[in-house]
């Protein structure tokens, strides 16, 4: 009934269009309007129908999972499912114990585990996340779905679920299926009054930018030659001058009236949002419709307007437990809980389950709840576990060598950190005659050298960060992180070399950690100072 309805809403503006006696031009404006509208009046439709059965749901968190474990459990019915349709919550932990995916899984598969699978789209729950998301956005930043409003710079969508005729109607200005970056690129600096902006993640809006400054005579050229019988020198002048007065604000000059960018949270994005939002997108707002894992959607992003990073753990497939930890750690005797068991302030490790695997798969995210929505959690991303450098049984965690590296790189007059990675010494067997240690790789922006002053700051902010480190270091058990810049492109040649893998999951997550040499040497080859 649904595919007879749009069918009909196609057809409809074309029989018009035939019959009425207007001039070409004219009429393929009005059909384009009327498209739009059409469109738009669609995934209103839909969009209020998957926020009504969101608010049923999470009203009745612990009803909804048990029916999201019940398909789950459908799903898989065979020789892996011994459970035969139970859905008793108890009955299931007992038969699934949790599992976790090994580190060098979990790198293989671009730092996501490899089970539960990975889907680009999901179902239900990524249609739900791209439906809500656009009406969310449209409610804070009414134009953004203008015709012309928005486009999109990388090959790859921010949105979890694709929607090729309604966003093809609403007038996005990229080129359909256009699978050259530069393209999309040249596409969105020809279109002055973008209201919005998306890319697939902010690292690869990040590549965007430095690609931007590093060939914007060639951009400016080619928009200058246009399209035949279009040319836009106006246009390619003003490219030249915003680029000339430098990377701060960069994106208000090309598009003056631009007021979001949206890319899909995946990890190892905190940087390059930050980087972005201090340098080429100052003063805009960022927006995730989703918190994604390789299982799945996991959390609904509903609020544009308040702190980016915020997110509703939904209630359906594929169904979420809750594992609580306490300092960072869990006790082996703790059980997990469901999402309506969530306390506010708590921070607890993601364990999905889904009819792929039918595996309990701990993802090693950990998230803090924030504030409910009836009665799920809204959390925001902390860290995530197993990203961690024990040369001598430390532990160092992301978010501890994170702080320390922030620090550092606050004392580099200049610089802005873009990207990093970190690898033990072993590894590249550069400890050699010297205690082990941290290899650290570092992009940056508005730094070409690294001093050995410079260098000795990271190794000072780990001490004052991390207790167990500076005691190693006192004992010589330690030696100092060795700091390298790669130069530009580098980490986008390592997401290349990770994505590269068959089994390479969506989103696309980077690791910090990097524990295989050629992935580590990647990075070494590249190396600047």
């Amino acid at each position: 009934m649904l595919l007879l309805l749009l069918s009909l809403l196609l057809l409809l503006p074309l029989a018009v269009l035939l019959w009425w006696p207007r001039s070409r031009d004219a009429r393929w404006s009005w059909l384009v309007c009327l498209q739009h509208r059409v469109a738009w009046g669609v995934l209103r439709w839909a969009a209020a129908w998957q926020q009504k059965r969101l608010a049923q749901s999470t009203l009745h968190a612990g009803q909804s999972q048990q029916q999201a474990l019940r398909r789950c459990l459908q799903g898989a019915q065979g020789p892996r499912c011994p459970l035969r349709g139970s859905t008793d919550i108890s009955t299931f932990r007992n038969h699934f114990p949790l599992t976790k995916a090994s580190q060098a899984q979990e790198e293989e598969s671009g730092g996501q585990p490899l089970s539960p699978t990975s889907n680009r789209y999901h179902g239900e729950a990524s249609l739900q996340a791209t439906l809500l998301g656009l009406a969310a956005l449209n409610k804070a930043f009414p134009e953004m779905l203008a015709p012309g409003g928005t486009a999109r710079v990388t090959t790859s969508s921010p949105w979890p679920y694709p929607l090729p005729w309604p966003w093809h109607a609403l007038g996005q200005v990229s080129p359909t299926g256009a699978k050259d970056p530069r393209v999309l690129l040249l596409e969105a600096l020809r279109s002055p009054g973008l209201q919005a902006l998306e890319a697939g993640t902010a690292a690869e809006l990040l590549d965007v930018f430095l690609d931007l400054e590093a060939h914007g005579e060639e951009l400016a050229e080619a928009i200058a030659a246009g399209s035949p019988g279009a040319p836009l020198p106006r246009r390619a002048a003003e490219l030249r001058e915003a680029l000339e007065q430098g990377t701060r604000g960069l994106a208000l000059r090309l598009w003056p009236k631009l007021q979001v960018v949206v890319t899909l949270d995946a990890g190892g994005q905190a940087e390059a949002v930050a980087a972005l939002g201090a340098l080429w997108c100052q003063g805009l707002t960022f927006f995730s419709p989703a918190y994604a894992a390789s299982g799945g959607v996991l959390g609904l992003s509903l609020w544009p307007e308040q702190p980016h990073g915020l997110y509703l753990l939904s209630p359906g497939a594929p169904f979420i437990e809750l594992l609580p930890l306490k300092e960072g750690t869990w006790e082996e005797a703790t059980p997990t809980v469901l999402l309506a068991e969530a306390q506010k302030g708590k921070e607890y490790e993601l364990v999905l389950t889904n009819d792929a695997s039918l595996t309990r798969c701990r993802l090693g995210d950990v998230v803090q709840v924030v504030s409910v929505y009836n009665q799920c959690p809204v959390v925001k991303f902390i860290c995530r576990l197993g990203q961690t450098l024990s040369v001598r049984g430390e532990d160092t965690g992301e978010d501890v060598f994170s702080e320390a590296l922030g620090r550092a790189v606050g004392q580099w007059p200049g610089a802005k950190l873009l990207d990093h990675g970190w690898v033990e010494s072993r590894i590249l067997d550069s400890s050699e005659g010297s205690a082990p240690h941290y290899e650290v790789f570092v992009a940056l922006k508005g730094l070409r050298n690294l001093s050995e002053e410079n260098r000795d700051k990271l190794d000072h902010c780990l001490q004052e960060t991390s207790i167990r480190y500076k005691y190693l270091r006192f004992r010589g058990s330690m030696g100092p992180a060795q700091v390298h810049l790669v130069r530009q492109g580098a980490f986008r040649e390592l997401r290349a070399a990770l994505a590269a893998c068959p089994t390479a999951p969506f989103p696309p997550e980077m690791p910090r950690v990097l524990r295989h040499r050629p992935l580590a040497q990647c990075l070494q080859r590249r190396v600047v100072s």
